[in-house]
């Protein structure tokens, strides 16, 4: 620091941090988190090499304590490594997680940046269809969905977007409705600019910090590592380890990817841009 910038800051003079500088030291938060999110990525990617088994492989050794040889975490009721299943799963789950969280982003922004823009009847409908998906009992929906188009991950992505978006959609459109009466929003009326560019251009950047954390909170659901719970919470008193695996991937995954949305929410935030 040079003595005219020290001089400055102990004035209380001292010169704004760029937005790139301020945007890095709100995201300083999520550097452990980040990198979570990534080992998984590529121990997930990396699945082939890093396991010795295949995850659908059962065999005679079941119900295999942690920490035996070729077993690091055990083995499940029917002789699969929890590892390989582990780091397969992975693939699935945050596949499946990401793409129905963003394609309940997309739907939700523009459902709720319609609804908040226009107001009046548009809204009134809108909103009144989201509050019908929310009322949907969600395996009911799996199921009706599940039947009509069948199953496969595009499927299981579909029912998971269906049953996030509205959530996204009421946030958006809260959001849309406090800036549209904003000073910059009139003065780009004024200007003559088109409402859908004032939206996508004025509103929305505007509006990026509460739509990441509803997208952050929603996100993964991680079926596969939930599949694996679903099978072992016959086996909890005979081995524990076949929920503490999969449910503590699940529990770090989400943590991480919510405090990820959090740092993202204190840097996106323009009220809150150059603040200590």
């Amino acid at each position: 620091m040079s003595v005219e910038t020290a001089e400055l800051a102990r004035e209380g003079l001292a010169p704004e941090p760029s937005r790139t500088a301020d945007f890095l030291r709100r995201m300083s938060g999520a550097r452990l988190p980040a990198l979570f999110v990534l080992t998984v990525a590529v121990v997930a990617i990396a699945a082939p090499m890093l396991t010795g088994y295949a995850p659908d492989a059962g065999g005679p050794d079941a119900l295999l304590p942690p920490l035996l040889p070729g077993h690091p975490l055990g083995t499940d009721n029917i002789g699969r490594d929890i590892w390989s299943e582990l780091a397969y799963g992975g693939r699935v789950s945050l596949t499946v997680g990401i793409l129905a969280a963003l394609t309940a982003l997309a739907i939700g922004v523009v459902v709720g940046a319609a609804a908040g823009y226009a107001g009046g009847a548009l809204d009134t409908v809108l909103m009144r269809v989201s509050e019908f998906f929310q009322t949907l009992p969600r395996f009911v929906l799996a199921l009706i969905i599940v039947a009509l188009f069948g199953a496969g991950l595009g499927k299981v992505i579909l029912v998971l977007a269906i049953l996030s978006w509205p959530q996204t959609a009421r946030v958006v459109r809260a959001s849309v409705m406090s800036l549209k009466a904003a000073p910059f929003v009139d003065a780009a009326r004024i200007g003559g600019m088109p409402g859908h560019a004032i939206v996508l251009r004025e509103i929305l950047p505007n509006a990026l910090a509460p739509i990441v954390v509803v997208t952050s909170l929603g996100d993964p659901n991680l079926p596969s590592w939930g599949g694996m719970l679903n099978v072992a919470q016959e086996y909890l008193r005979q081995a524990w380890w076949m929920s503490l695996f999969p449910g503590a991937a699940i529990a770090l995954t989400v943590l991480a990817f919510n405090r990820i949305g959090d740092c993202l929410n204190a840097a996106l935030d323009p009220k809150r841009r150059g603040a200590r």
